[in-house]
């Protein structure tokens, strides 16, 4: 077995993507086409890693035989989590300012979910990061909902961008916001090709 596994994103967000690369992470991108389907009864703040492991999963199922035990799978879901209601990605312009009329002035729970995953490897966690917005103007959701950032983000709002301007304090991994907890991601690889060099 080669002593660097290749490293696949089963993920096709920008954000993720970026993350990455700043890590000094080289890696090819796969994006997982997969209908995300959370089993009847699992609690919210499981969803997330639930979903990264499929995600993973399918990756790792469309490689060749002969080489699924050289590469890591890295699959990630985020969502948002308010008073018990979890926030995917909003369907239309409408649900995203609902969604940001519901966040604001409160405090809400980011979870990103990840799996890393190979033949013969599959370690999953969940990164919890707590944001509070500011109370929220309709003037300024609109504006907000106008640059269509918040079309493809869990929650209806990217930290990272204009979104930045409506959060007040976050507690815990800011990275975790953006979509991808990049400082664990990248100790629990080193940590799989540390173990494999020494076998």
């Amino acid at each position: 077995m080669a002593s660097k596994r290749k490293i696949i994103l089963a993920s096709g967000s920008p954000r993720r993507k970026q993350l990455m690369r700043m890590a000094g992470l080289l890696f090819t991108v796969e994006p997982a086409d997969v209908p995300e389907i959370i089993p009847d009864g699992m609690p919210a703040e499981k969803e997330s890693e639930f979903l990264a492991s499929v995600k993973a999963g399918y990756v790792l199922s469309q490689q060749d035989e002969k080489r699924r035990d050289a590469v890591l799978i890295v699959g990630a879901d985020t969502i948002v989590l308010c008073e018990g209601r979890v926030l995917g990605k909003p369907k239309d312009k409408a649900e995203a300012k609902e969604m940001l009329r519901f966040l604001s002035g409160k405090v809400h729970e980011v979870y990103t979910g990840v799996a890393i995953v190979s033949e013969d490897v599959n370690e999953t966690f969940t990164s919890v990061t707590k944001v509070e917005f500011y109370e929220l103007t309709d003037e300024e959701i609109d504006w907000y909902v106008s640059t269509n950032e918040p079309m493809d983000k869990a929650g209806a709002y990217g930290i990272q961008g204009f979104g930045c301007r409506l959060v007040k304090r976050i507690e815990g991994d800011y990275f975790t916001v953006m979509g991808l907890p990049i400082a664990e991601v990248t100790r629990r690889i080193e940590k799989i090709r540390a173990s494999e060099n020494k076998g």
